[in-house]
């Protein structure tokens, strides 16, 4: 029986309604203003290291669409790979390459002179095709008010210590250099001087010296078990045709993005896809049908996965995450994204029309996490977001994709975010040479970097 006075109770109903409210308060929208703006041209190439093998001085030589070789540079023509089947859009670049790409960027670290060392994500966009694509990581440095970008240094991942435990592409060469074909590496992170880097294939992590040479490789450890994606370089193909491979990790969605404790002691790893449950014969997902991800915890000083991991609600069914980096001990900023890409106007080379299929960025998001006050069952707390579609322009500092003091960020591949100052963050996409084309239909994005002001998302709890 409660004993509670009329007033008392209602008092204790209203408190409790909204401490209960407050449990499932949507997070909050903050507003960004553009600060800075700049783009590395599409069209950026590096040579390969001399002591390359020769067939690594071109790339893009197996990106023609019944896999064979093609040697003729820039004869197979690049189009945006979410164009209508029906009508494709060319994005106006032709591979193969002579050179290494620079591009496209999945991973961004904010350094002190103002320069960021971001990451050359694997190739072309599969393991198949992505033979002769050089694995790299460059310093870079942005004129915010001329617009332009200088590549300080590149450093070219090889194993020469025999480190990476399965065959590679060249394993028998004394560089040993890794492509695309060996890791698909999304994520980096600076500690003590060495990188480390996040792989989706595996997935794995990949620790290595400032210089690129790998000194480890870690398989994925969760509940005692490895954690295998069917391109882990134990799975085999079965041997009756027809029969799928059914592993944790789902092809191409393994560490995406991988954020760092401040004091450098823990690694954060995040997958981009949610685990396959066997005994439920389904993808992981809340009560409320939503998938989720996994943020794994992995020990550097001991080299060891701790056991520990969180979980990260999608907003929206088919959304994947671009990036991860922690602010301080307990928030960090998360991309997390749609898979459209240009404006709806755009999207069809013109007006919209009832039978294009290609589909329009809606959902480019950075939201800020927190680990510690995650729930009961281990989700992280959505704190806030920042729109990148809809970001203030007051100043006109855009030098592309504003219109009345208002700019927007429509790539697809939204992959590289970090936390430049008290008051600022860095975004920049990953323009997936030659397969994106957002600001316009037949042309291909360059990779651009965004400074945003963003005071209110950085202070807020």
């Amino acid at each position: 029986m409660n004993l509670m006075k009329p007033s008392l109770l209602a008092l204790a109903l209203v408190l409790g309604s909204q401490a209960a409210s407050a449990q499932t308060t949507a997070p909050q929208a903050f507003g960004a203003e553009l600060a800075g703006h700049a783009w590395l041209p599409a069209r950026s190439f590096v040579a390969a290291p001399k002591d390359a093998p020769a067939f690594l001085r071109t790339s893009g030589k197996y990106t023609a669409a019944d896999a064979r070789r093609i040697d003729s540079l820039e004869s197979v023509m690049g189009n945006s790979y979410l164009s209508d089947r029906t009508a494709p859009r060319p994005t106006g670049v032709s591979l193969p390459f002579k050179g290494q790409p620079v591009q496209g960027f999945s991973g961004i670290k904010s350094m002190k002179d103002g320069s960021f060392w971001v990451l050359t994500d694997n190739g072309f966009g599969a393991k198949a095709n992505s033979a002769d694509a050089m694995l790299m990581f460059h310093q870079v440095k942005p004129d915010w008010n001329k617009g332009g970008i200088t590549r300080v240094q590149t450093q070219f991942l090889h194993d020469p210590d025999r480190k990476v435990p399965f065959l590679i592409v060249n394993e028998g060469t004394d560089k040993r250099y890794l492509t695309g074909a060996d890791f698909d590496v999304e994520s980096m992170q600076i500690i003590d001087g060495e990188f480390w880097f996040g792989d989706e294939l595996g997935p794995y992590l990949i620790r290595a010296d400032r210089q690129g040479r790998v000194l480890a490789v870690f398989e994925t450890q969760l509940d005692g078990k490895t954690l295998k994606s069917p391109d882990h370089f134990s799975i085999t193909t079965p041997a009756v045709p027809g029969t799928p491979v059914t592993t944790p990790v789902r092809r191409s969605r393994g560490y995406e993005g991988m954020a760092a404790s401040k004091d450098g002691r823990f690694l954060y790893p995040l997958l981009e896809g949610p685990l396959w449950v066997e005994a439920d014969k389904k993808w992981e997902t809340d009560k409320d049908g939503r998938e989720y991800l996994r943020v794994l915890e992995f020990d550097v000083k001991q080299g060891a996965w701790t056991g520990r991991s969180w979980k990260y609600a999608l907003e929206l069914k088919g959304n994947n995450i671009g990036d991860f980096n922690m602010i301080d001990a307990d928030t960090g900023l998360i991309i997390e994204r749609d898979n459209g890409e240009g404006l709806a106007e755009d999207a069809c080379n013109g007006p919209a029309r009832p039978d294009c299929q290609n589909i329009p960025a809606r959902f480019k998001r950075v939201y800020k996490i927190s680990l510690k006050d995650a729930d009961a069952d281990g989700f992280v707390k959505k704190i806030g977001y920042v729109d990148l579609m809809d970001i203030a322009d007051p100043k006109g500092v855009a030098k592309r994709g504003g219109k009345n003091g208002r700019f927007t960020f429509p790539f697809v591949t939204i992959e590289n975010v970090d936390v430049v100052d008290a008051e600022h963050i860095v975004v920049a996409n990953d323009n997936n040479l030659p397969y994106s084309s957002a600001r316009k239909p037949n042309l291909q994005d360059d990779n651009e970097f965004i400074l945003l002001k963003v005071p209110e998302l950085l202070k807020a709890r």
